[in-house]
């Protein structure tokens, strides 16, 4: 959270999958950063969940993950993501992703 408001963004965070379903899936949102290994739901099943609600059939949703083998990856976009940040990962790599999908919204040095 502190990268991205480092970066310029507004930040939201929620602590469990229902509450991010609910406040994403209510709209308002630029881009989702997807934790692929949540407890009780994992982020696979929230992001296919996403895709059902209006709001979210074209919200960049980026997956994070500390398994960053190619079928991990797979599986990301496979349930819906747009792309993929392995952990751990720079700063500048999570701010330049995040600039990919929301051009114009981060750009603080």
């Amino acid at each position: 959270q502190i990268l991205l408001e480092d970066a310029g963004l507004a930040v939201d965070g929620a602590a469990e999958e229902p509450e991010a379903l609910r406040l994403v899936g209510a709209g308002g949102y630029a881009l989702v950063l997807m934790d692929v290994q949540m407890p009780g739901m994992d982020g696979l099943e929230a992001t296919r969940r996403l895709r059902l609600l209006p709001a979210c059939g074209a919200l960049p949703i980026l997956g994070m993950t500390a398994n960053a083998r190619t079928e991990d990856r797979q599986r990301c976009l496979d349930a819906g993501m747009n792309d993929f940040l392995a952990k751990p990962f720079h700063a500048q790599s999570l701010v330049a992703t995040v600039q990919r999908w929301c051009p114009g919204r981060a750009g603080k040095d």
